[in-house]
């Protein structure tokens, strides 16, 4: 009697990316809908809360169910708050690199994206290499408009059908990529340095025939 040999399931990749802004949601959720033959399922996510600790546990969570986490953060935000913080207290940007020790350690699947001072520096990279150091996002933001005329952090900008904030920048998509490889990455004794890591994410493997023609 012949065996009959079972049908190997193929499962699709998954990726949860994990911010703590609409914004960058809407940018994820704009790369999903334009770029549909990607052969993977992307799910932003905004925590119900915004802590750093309880985005450090959402995401480890995540990491349980899905084939790649990437945990998206703007720097300016914890730098702020560091500014902020009470003297004799852990500072939040020591908290951020005690759970960046820990992913980098501990979880192969956990990728940290770091925009310094946030997302639009990311856009910025777009149309020009930068790597200048900006006191706070409003600054980049400022820069960026520039480029594109009329930006505003609201979802009807971000997105408009056949002209959503992804389609704006895919165009320039390979310039921002390697504007962003030429500047360093994260630097602890140098957090106020411009920089966005987002590369990590569009160089993952499952982007590799769409995004290095």
């Amino acid at each position: 009697m012949r065996r009959i040999r079972p049908v190997p399931i193929v499962v699709k990749p998954s990726f949860a990316i994990v911010v703590d802004g609409e914004t960058e949601v809407w940018y994820f959720q704009m790369l999903k809908r334009n770029e549909r033959s990607i052969n993977v399922s992307i799910e932003p996510k905004i925590p119900q809360r915004k802590k750093l600790v309880e985005q450090f546990e959402t995401v480890i969570e995540l990491s349980k169910d899905y084939t790649k986490v990437f945990w998206v953060i703007d720097l300016d935000v914890i730098l702020k708050e560091t500014k902020e913080a009470k003297a004799g207290k852990e500072t939040p940007f020591e908290s951020f690199l005690g759970y960046k020790k820990s992913v980098d350690e501990s979880y192969p699947n956990i990728k940290i994206i770091i925009n310094s001072p946030c997302l639009e520096f990311w856009f910025l990279l777009h149309f020009e290499k930068n790597i200048d150091i900006f006191k706070n996002c409003n600054e980049a933001t400022l820069l960026l408009k520039k480029h594109l005329i009329g930006y505003k952090k609201k979802q009807k900008y971000f997105t408009k059908q056949d002209d959503d904030i992804y389609l704006k920048l895919k165009p320039n998509l390979a310039d921002a990529l390697n504007n962003a490889n030429a500047l360093t990455l994260f630097d602890t004794k140098n957090p106020y340095k411009g920089l966005s890591e987002m590369q990590l994410f569009f160089e993952a493997n499952e982007f590799e025939q769409l995004f290095k023609k």
